[in-house]
This record gives structure tokens, sequence and C-alpha cells, in this order.
């Protein structure tokens, strides 16, 4: 194991920030760094020497492999814990913009839904996926009536239910007979 990996497992094992799978996640991030700093020739690093230059170095192979702005930010965050735990903070610049990085995208501002020809509605088997939206509405009212207890178990508490396959036999979890349950609300 080269030096730098050892220490910055060290580091990490010292430091216990987060919870385990951010810690296993930063671990094997900056274990990726030491490898990439070592294949970019930084070949005698300690977790101390940490300088501008490494980070420079590291922007430009990320940018130069085209990843995304949002992974590139995701260990640049892990650049800063590392250059934190040993006291060169200051070798990193406060913002990703001074390293132009750009802003992440969070979604592609296109719409991603679909109109459906009644061809494509005709190959649905579920029954509930193809209600339409006013039956679903009565659904979801219907619904509401249950109430659930911790087992996850519901009890029908509303009105028969649209589809008739639930109505007013649903019993209680524990009871076979709906007319053995016990009345609603009586626990």
């Amino acid at each position: 194991m080269r030096d730098l990996n050892y220490e910055l497992k060290q580091l990490c094992l010292r430091n216990r920030d987060g919870s385990y799978a951010t810690q296993h996640a930063r671990e094997a991030i900056l274990a990726q760094i030491a490898n990439q700093l070592h294949a970019l020739g930084f070949k005698d690093m300690k977790a101390a020497s940490l300088k501008p230059k490494h980070v420079t170095a590291l922007v430009e192979h990320w940018k130069a492999a085209s990843l995304s702005p949002g992974t590139i930010k995701n260990r640049m965050t892990e650049l800063r814990w590392w250059a934190e735990k040993v006291d060169k903070q200051n070798v990193m610049a406060r913002d990703n913009a001074s390293y132009g990085i750009p802003q992440r995208q969070y979604v592609t501002n296109v719409s991603q839904s679909r109109c459906l020809t009644s061809g494509d509605l005709a190959r649905i088997t579920d029954p509930y996926t193809r209600l339409s939206p006013e039956a679903a509405g009565r659904l979801r009212a219907a619904t509401r009536g249950v109430d659930q207890n911790p087992a996850g178990m519901g009890r029908w508490r509303g009105p028969a239910h649209p589809q008739g396959e639930l109505g007013q036999g649903w019993a209680p979890a524990g009871y076979s007979d709906p007319q053995r349950a016990p009345a609603a609300g009586a626990e």
C-alpha cells in the first residue's frame, strides 16, 4: 500500500465524521484520489503534503474524463475534508467556481410524461393501473377510510370498496371471520 493511501485510510479511521455510509464513501473516494494523484505523477506524497497544484491537477483530470459537475463537486467535498483534517484548508479555494466547475443540473427541464393511446392502454393488464383519472380519484377517496395499525394491516371503515373486492367483509389481522371481528374503534 502506498504511503498516501495508508495515511488517508488512517485519517478516515481517526476522524469518524458522518454516518457509516458517509465514512465508507469518503474512504473509497480518498483512496481513488490517492491512486489518481499517483497516476498523475505525484509519487511520494504524504497526507500533509497537499498543495494547490495537486487540487488543480485533479480537477483538470476529472474534467478531461468528462465527469459530471455533481461528481466533481462531491469529490471536492472530500478533498476539503482532507485539507481540513491536515490543517491545510487554505490550499483549496472556498468555492468550486474558481476551479471552473459548472453548476449542477438537477432536472432536465423536459417533461418525461407521455400520452398513451388506446392501444397502449389495452396492453395494461392491472385493473388499478388502467383506471381513468376520475375513477382513480374515487378509489383514493374511498380508501381514505382505511385505518392502519402498527402491523401494517388495515381495517376497512369506509363505504364498500368501489371494485367490490374488499367490501364490508374485510377483517383486521388475526380474524378470519369478518362477523366475529371487533367493531370499528372498539379496541
